[in-house]
């Protein structure tokens, strides 16, 4: 059997679900698998955190938010 190791970044899709107070945030591999869901406030620091952390799993490909006419929207397209 052989093992091949990538090192390269592999794209990720972001979903986020928008809050009045927090941000609930899931990270997706290339194949629609969850990698991890993390929370950030809903801030300007906490949109801008959330950016980071998930740029931190590679390209991101695609991201999506929830509840877009509630202001969710607005505040991904502003930061």
């Amino acid at each position: 059997m052989t093992v091949t190791i990538v090192d390269a970044a592999r794209p990720v899709t972001g979903g986020v679900d928008t809050h009045l107070d927090l941000n609930v945030a899931a990270a997706l591999d290339g194949i629609g698998g969850l990698l991890v869901v993390a929370e950030f406030p809903a801030t300007l620091a906490g949109h801008r955190e959330l950016l980071g952390w998930l740029t931190g799993f590679g390209l991101v490909a695609r991201a999506g938010v929830d509840r877009p006419n509630r202001g969710g929207r607005v505040r991904a397209i502003r930061n």
